[in-house]
């Protein structure tokens, strides 16, 4: 019976450590990657194209070999479906990013939003939750999503 309740309770504990990177600029590149597949996520129809959208953010984000980018994105998608909220991530981003450097996330954040060429009322929500949780004045996210909108090539 202790084996069972120490096997229940090893079940509910949080991920062991050793699945998030160790350095702040894993952790970094981790929160970010996060951010990104919570945008992929938040529509119900996963694509190619959002896929890829969240891969060209990272590699433009971060210089990362492409087993890299792989294995953060494995670790960013498992973390997504861990995680309860957004304020881990964010404030690991509003830690180490300047304003300019959120302003291009949130506009590679749009990038995956539009890259299935519409974007649903989930990712909307998401976006301006995400946006005020960094801080991004309205003007700056208004702008960023009309540069991701027309990189789409979406009316």
């Amino acid at each position: 019976m202790l084996r069972n309740l120490k096997d229940l309770f090893d079940s509910l504990m949080p991920a062991a450590p050793a699945q998030v990177p160790e350095s702040a600029e894993h952790t970094l590149q981790l929160a970010t990657a996060v951010l990104l597949v919570e945008v992929m996520r938040a529509d119900p129809d996963l694509s190619t194209a959002e896929r890829q959208a969240v891969i060209g953010a990272l590699r433009d984000k971060f210089a990362l070999a492409d087993d890299e980018v792989a294995r953060l994105l494995e670790l960013a998608e498992q973390a997504s479906r861990d995680a309860t909220d957004y304020f881990g991530f964010t404030s690991k981003i509003n830690a180490e990013f300047g304003m300019e450097q959120k302003v291009r996330m949130i506009e590679h954040m749009w990038r995956v939003a539009y890259a299935d060429g519409q974007l649903s009322a989930h990712e909307n929500h998401l976006m301006r939750r995400v946006s005020d949780l960094l801080h991004i004045p309205h003007g700056a996210y208004v702008s960023a999503k009309m540069r991701a909108k027309q990189a789409a090539g979406v009316d």
